[in-house]
């Protein structure tokens, strides 16, 4: 990797740590504080509602930001184009929602459904508005920007959701919450003059957008019902304090998760496009990141798993209790979530939306296997049938890669095989130690400082080739101060 890209790398790198750990554990710090006031039926009828929110947003976005991001030579038309298009669309989306709120209240025989649905999808309508500002960013590899405009609307949205949650409003905090969240973020990227909006639309340039964003559409649509199916299911079948405990366990095992994956896959892509005529380079830059992934994912998902009881039994009330065995499979469910987006990553980068689609409906065969083995099971046989998909999800995932860059399953694990044994060693040392405390503080304690001291310790002493990033990305902290 050239020394300019790779400053450009590490510049991003940065700034999306900065974005994700910094505002997102508020954002994670928020969402505990909130379960010490609502209760776990609030979270639940949120949880609900996540799917019909999924859906629409990949509807409005359309793919269309991707091949944006994707396109070499980009004109204003083609951001307005994009931008019109995704106006119009959540206009729609929203009718669409808005008449159909008492079918799902009706689905799910919760009447409170119909007015929550048509308050909280108006996040739908504010979101559009940023999406052509955002896509602009990623292209220029602005990841500062968004940093500070998400920290502005965490600190405001979070100030609304206590307010309404001390004022005995329940639920209605998580949607004002969501929705101060979506007006801030826009608003502020809208005074910081980005992009300016225009009306014009180009037919040529949305055949071109659309033709390569229509596939990231149907994949994006395909992923979401795949990943939210279990809300569904779990909220029609099950009370709802149950998939109140399920979408908290989703939500602190997608911290790290969720954070490692969004912060590779918004470098990687535009990263990975801008070389994608340079193949040996672009290999080289895949491979890495792959390490990259795996070396700070693995430890943080089975730290998590290991720590799950004393976590949740000292931060929550003695009600979220159920949340603790949910929490220790979900985590290994999304193990090897960056691995897996970065290797669809490159697909889109090099232009084959078509390859990516295919991929991704390639494995629904075994998702819906899982459900219907692991349904009549109860709820935690289904996180652990989505651990044996997700495992499976990976393998596919790689296929592609490995046929047109020779970067398969295979040579994949081989590169992050000392990874996987630093993990283990570090897991070893974790469980060891919270067996000698008995308080769920002092093992959360214990256990997080062994984890961190026994990993470091191990990637020292195997001089692992990711710690040159990581040092590399120390310099740029140190250099800023």
């Amino acid at each position: 990797m050239s020394s300019e890209l790779k400053h450009i790398a590490l510049r991003g790198l940065f700034w999306n740590a900065v974005d994700k750990l910094g505002v997102q554990s508020w954002n994670f710090i928020i969402g505990l504080l909130l379960a010490r006031i609502l209760l776990p039926e609030d979270f639940g009828l949120i949880g609900m509602l996540a799917i019909f929110m999924a859906i629409a947003q990949s509807l409005v976005e359309s793919g269309m930001a991707s091949g944006l991001i994707q396109k070499k030579e980009k004109k204003d038309e083609d951001f307005s184009t994009v931008f019109v298009f995704n106006m119009g669309v959540s206009v729609g989306i929203y009718g669409i929602l808005f008449l159909s709120a008492p079918l799902i209240a009706s689905f799910y025989n919760k009447p409170e459904l119909t007015l929550l649905t048509r308050v909280l999808c108006l996040s739908i309508l504010i979101n559009a508005f940023s999406v052509v500002h955002r896509t602009k960013l990623s292209i220029l590899l602005d990841f500062k920007t968004p940093a500070k405009v998400n920290a502005i609307a965490v600190i405001t949205s979070a100030i609304v959701a206590f307010y309404l949650a001390y004022k005995g409003h329940g639920v209605w905090a998580l949607v004002g919450q969501q929705l101060t969240s979506a007006a801030t973020a826009t608003l502020a990227l809208g005074i910081m003059g980005i992009w300016k909006p225009s009306v014009t639309f180009s037919q040529d340039s949305f055949k071109a957008l659309f033709g390569f964003g229509s596939k990231l559409l149907a994949a994006g649509i395909y992923s979401q019902v795949m990943n939210q199916v279990y809300n569904i299911i779990i909220g029609k079948a099950y009370p709802t304090a149950q998939l109140g405990f399920y979408t908290r366990a989703r939500e602190f095992s997608d911290l790290p998760a969720g954070v490692v994956t969004s912060i590779i896959n918004q470098v990687s892509y535009p990263l990975l496009a801008s070389i994608q005529d340079e193949k040996e380079r672009m290999i080289m830059v895949f491979r890495r990141l792959v390490r990259l992934g795996a070396f700070i994912n693995f430890p943080l998902m089975t730290l998590l798993a290991l720590l799950a009881d004393p976590f949740i039994t000292w931060v929550l009330p003695p009600v979220w209790k159920p949340t603790v065995p949910l929490l220790q499979w979900v985590v290994f469910s999304r193990l090897l979530f960056p691995l897996s987006s970065i290797n669809l990553n490159i697909l889109n980068a090099v232009g084959r939306s078509d390859l990516f689609l295919k991929v991704d409906l390639s494995k629904l065969p075994i998702v819906i296997l899982a459900l219907i083995i692991t349904i009549p099971l109860g709820i935690k046989a289904m996180v652990i049938g989505q651990v044996i998909s997700g495992a499976v999800a990976y393998g596919i995932n790689t296929f592609m890669p490995g046929r047109l860059f020779g970067f398969g399953l295979w040579e994949q694990i081989k590169e992050i095989k000392m990874v996987i044994l630093a993990t283990c060693i570090m897991a070893a040392c974790v469980y060891v130690s919270i067996e000698l405390a008995e308080q769920p503080f002092i093992k959360l304690m214990l256990g997080g400082i062994t984890g961190g001291i026994s990993y470091l310790l191990i990637t020292f002493l195997f001089n692992m080739k990711e710690m040159e990033d990581i040092k590399d990305i120390l310099k740029k902290i140190k250099n800023r101060k």
